[in-house]
């Protein structure tokens, strides 16, 4: 697959499988009242897609198109591996830093982050430090005392895929190996349509 027209071809599949699963859903349970689910982001950023509110219970449709989604961000992720680090980048097929890697997947469903690792750490909701509350496409951050200068995303299984460092370029790590007081905590940006945290079904 040709990286350079990965972004568009991911959103595209992304915003198809959402409004056929909105449509299905609507024409299944009528019109739809409540207000969105906001991203939850301290300077009012909203969430990208539109959720009902728990009232509207179940949205099966759109809980499957979006878990695909989670899918097709992990796989886009684990595409990227192998490839450059160099500060600064955001090369699909070629480098990246931390923190535009984050950014140009993010982007390919129509999530728009800023550029620093600082700033994509404060989007979203906050979710534990723990793996069995974690989804594939949570942000994971890193930094020493209070600052953040490194973040990378959960794929699941223990695992995440972040632009490490020069020498090491694009990998896949195991949380496992994370030593906790580098590992600061863990944002979602990508929420689930029944869930103010996301789902894990």
């Amino acid at each position: 697959m040709d990286t350079a027209e990965t972004p568009g071809y991911f959103a595209s599949l992304m915003r198809i499988s959402v409004s056929f699963a909105l449509l299905t859903t609507l024409c299944v349970l009528g019109p739809v009242t409540g207000s969105g689910l906001r991203a939850q982001e301290p300077e009012g950023m909203s969430s990208i897609l539109p959720m009902p509110s728990k009232a509207e219970k179940p949205f099966a449709a759109l809980s499957r198109a979006l878990l695909g989604g989670r899918d097709s961000l992990v796989s886009l992720a684990r595409q990227q591996v192998g490839l450059k680090y160099r500060l600064g980048a955001v090369s699909p097929g070629l480098a990246f830093d931390c923190s535009g890697l984050v950014k140009w997947v993010m982007q390919a469903f129509d999530i728009q982050l800023p550029r620093t690792a600082a700033q994509q750490a404060r989007l979203g909701i906050d979710v534990p430090k723990d793996p069995a509350q974690m989804l594939p496409g949570d942000l994971m951050f890193f930094g020493r005392g209070k600052r953040v200068t490194h973040i990378g995303i959960y794929v699941g299984e223990g695992k995440y895929v972040h632009a490490a460092n020069r020498r090491k370029g694009v990998v896949e790590s195991e949380l496992a190996r994370a030593l906790p007081r580098w590992w600061k905590g863990v944002r979602r940006v990508l929420m689930a349509p029944d869930s103010g945290i996301g789902s894990k079904s």
